[in-house]
């Protein structure tokens, strides 16, 4: 009986630990691509692409991510209605919450487009501008839909407006009015030429559109006539309107939020502390201003745009796109920055890296000496992380997808082919004969095998990339993403097609896909007999080589995972829209 009781007891203990096996997130980094805001009283949502809904109760100086029940994380619009709060998604229609963002369900009934880009309220009415399918109505929050889009030329709505009875849709071949809730169109661009409204406000009696390239325009008359209000805005590419009473505002994709108090007549930049200029959304509360940016999250202004800080504190929704273990540090490049972790992810702290394109998509390591590939050209560090200088000379205007490092040999691959450094990164030579002009996305090495991942299959080089030949025998999908060796292995991950695998040093390959169920593959990472594939979908592990898949994605709250590293006995997984998460490698059990 005894001895029955201790095999129960052990059983008991193993399930525990199955169950209890999950990702944990890290403390950041902090970020992320807010692309809409909502005020509801006290409350702040800011709009994550790929992270979700947080939510702010103290004007920003904290946020807490308010995602339960919210299956689809590319949020692309809010609005608030009363108690309640709408979540636009792009595929996954529309989310409401009743209770400040504690919990979300879907109230798609009727949607038959899901991509959610805009959403506007009117009274009792909640309009939602669609990609394909035009403007959608419901006059029972969301429990029902009907499409309200006869006569809209435009079914791609990138922006609603709502006022005085009126409805105005922003598409890409300007604006539409509807004086009868959506029932009927017609033109509203007198003066517009056709120009891409991506935003709409109305502030007073003035109704003005932010367009892409065109600038700001401004009409008077409900939309009948426009004109352009242009002067002192020195980026065009508008994505985000707010007003303010007298105040004006307009954030551009790259020149950051501008202001006028005249009606647009004349503007100005307003950019003091604001590091980040790509403005996708504007939002007034209280006295506080908001913009939400491409990939550093949310600025605070509380005196109409003078002065900016970061407003971060809590949003862990960071683009990781690529993580490294250098030293005693743990690494994260994301689409605003380079962060670092000592303590396996507990806090992480923003790098000074000096240079305007923060985007830091790869990484080679060589203690002390630390490689980032950026939006333009690489950075090194010679003390582990601790500071970072620019090594680009012919490479400063290339997007640099990956870096290989074998002995004093540093290889970069961009969407110019590749190039070899010799003297860290001092000089450069372009190493591409045979590669073409292919975008190269991943390197490997292999004793003195050099590949090459690209958007035309894999490529490998034995005279250090002097010269190049295409080994794509068996590869059905050539849009390469990343690439692992493993022992005498060679692993592809594609985009749309799975893994292959060659052990043949690329002369033949096969795919290897038995329960791998999203083909399409980011990122690896090798640990012993373990290999790990981050997909769009989640990780999936396989312990035979490819042969057979599963799935490991329990408890990682956003499966679209960009990057992974293994440090000391963690797995890091690098997620687009949730920052980093980590779990034992000791968890990950062959079957």
């Amino acid at each position: 009986m005894r001895a029955l009781l201790a095999i129960y007891f052990f059983v008991f203990l193993l399930a525990g630990r199955g169950l209890q096996a999950q990702w944990i997130q890290t403390n950041g980094p902090v970020g992320g691509t807010i692309r809409c805001f909502a005020v509801n009283g006290p409350n702040l949502y800011a709009g994550a692409w790929g992270g979700g809904v947080f939510l702010s109760v103290d004007g920003g100086a904290s946020w807490r991510a308010v995602n339960t029940g919210l299956s689809n994380r590319h949020v692309r619009s809010l609005v608030a209605n009363g108690s309640n709060v709408f979540a636009g998604t792009l595929g996954g229609g529309v989310f409401l919450s009743v209770d400040g963002g504690a919990s979300w369900r879907a109230v798609n009934t009727g949607l038959s487009d899901r991509q959610v880009r805009s959403l506007a309220v009117s009274g009792a009415n909640l309009y939602a501008g669609t990609e394909a399918g035009g403007v959608f109505l419901s006059a029972d929050n969301g429990a029902s839909w009907k499409s309200v889009a006869s006569g809209l030329p435009d079914a791609e709505v990138q922006s609603l407006a709502a006022h005085a009875g009126k409805l105005y849709a922003g598409t890409r071949t300007g604006v539409y009015l509807s004086t009868d809730n959506g029932a009927s169109w017609r033109a509203a661009n007198a003066g517009l030429n056709d120009a891409t409204v991506r935003s709409l406000v109305v502030s007073g009696s003035n109704l003005f559109a932010g367009t892409y390239g065109d600038g700001v325009y401004l009409s008077a008359d409900n939309g009948f006539s426009w004109r352009a209000v242009n002067s002192g805005l020195t980026d065009r590419r508008i994505e985000a309107l707010a007003a303010s009473g007298p105040n004006l505002f307009a954030g551009a994709w790259g020149g950051g939020v501008f202001l006028s108090t005249d009606n647009g007549a004349n503007w100005r930049a307003v950019n003091a502390g604001l590091s980040n200029r790509q403005v996708e959304a504007l939002t007034v509360s209280g006295a506080n201003l908001y913009a939400g940016v491409r990939g550093g999250g949310v600025f605070r202004s509380a005196d109409s745009g003078a002065s900016w800080r970061a407003a971060t504190h809590g949003l862990t929704s960071a683009e990781v796109l690529s993580l490294a273990a250098s030293g005693s540090g743990l690494f994260a490049g994301a689409g605003d920055g380079l962060f670092s972790s000592t303590d396996n992810g507990a806090n992480w702290k923003r790098l000074d890296i000096s240079q305007a394109n923060l985007y830091v998509g790869s990484f080679a390591s060589s203690p002390p000496h630390l490689y980032a590939g950026t939006g333009g050209g690489v950075l090194l560090s010679t003390d582990n992380g601790v500071s970072w200088r620019t090594v680009n000379s012919s490479l400063s205007n290339l997007n640099v997808r990956s870096l290989a490092l074998s002995g004093t040999q540093l290889y970069a691959g961009t969407e110019g082919g590749v190039f070899l450094s010799t003297d860290n990164g001092a000089s450069w030579q372009s190493v591409t004969s045979g590669l073409s002009n292919l975008h190269v996305r991943s390197l490997a090495l292999s004793g003195t095998q050099l590949y090459a991942g690209t958007d035309g299959g894999v490529f490998s080089s034995a005279d250090s990339g002097a010269n190049w030949r295409a080994i794509n025998n068996g590869l059905t999908e050539t849009n390469v993403r990343t690439l692992a060796v493993s022992a005498s292995n060679l692993f592809a991950g594609t985009w749309g097609g799975g893994v292959f695998l060659s052990t043949d040093s690329g002369a033949s390959w096969r795919a290897v896909n038995n329960g791998l169920t999203d083909l399409f593959v980011a990122t690896f990472a090798v640990s012993a007999s373990k290999l790990f594939a981050g997909t769009r979908r989640g990780l999936f592990l396989s312990c035979d080589n490819g042969a057979s898949w599963r799935s490991v994605s329990g408890g990682l709250a956003d499966s679209e995972v960009q990057s992974l590293v293994v440090s000391g006995s963690y797995l890091f997984a690098g997620t687009w829209g949730s920052g980093v998460w980590r779990r034992p490698l000791e968890e990950f059990a062959e079957p």
